[in-house]
């Protein structure tokens, strides 16, 4: 018992959040200077080539898409979750990423994206036929 409870205590004092369950996750509306349209501006040591671009698309509600291309599009859909002050993306494969925006920019899982006015091409068409629970910006 004193072996999870200093893990737990160890977990919390390092910033880690965990997600178990995606149905569990409570949905929170996003603040306006983070719902919109996020992609990666030239290359980034975080995506698998200099030629992938990678986009997350926040909706005002707080629905999120997960999206990234290189030779594929590999999309995830997610929610917005707030813990603590920190706004984090959890998408439907249970994975979590801190969103800490600074001015225009956004860090996400190890990459700076900037606003955008539209998504990419081949993300609006994943949206196409895989919709959002809720309205885009």
């Amino acid at each position: 018992m004193k072996k999870v409870a200093l893990v737990g205590a160890l977990l919390a004092l390092t910033g880690c959040v965990q997600v178990d369950n995606y149905a569990t996750v409570v949905k929170t509306p996003a603040p306006a200077e983070l719902a919109g349209y996020w992609q990666s501006a030239g290359p980034q040591s975080a995506l698998v080539s200099p030629l992938a671009v990678a986009s997350l698309i926040v909706t005002p509600e707080g629905d999120t898409l997960d999206c990234r291309q290189w030779q594929r599009v590999i999309a995830r859909p997610g929610k917005l979750m707030l813990r603590g002050d920190n706004y984090y993306n959890v998408t439907t494969a249970v994975d979590v990423y801190r969103l800490k925006q600074e001015g225009g920019e956004l860090d996400y899982d190890g990459m700076t994206l900037k606003r955008v006015q539209k998504p990419t091409t081949e993300c609006a068409e994943f949206l196409t036929k895989n919709p959002l629970a809720s309205a885009l910006p």
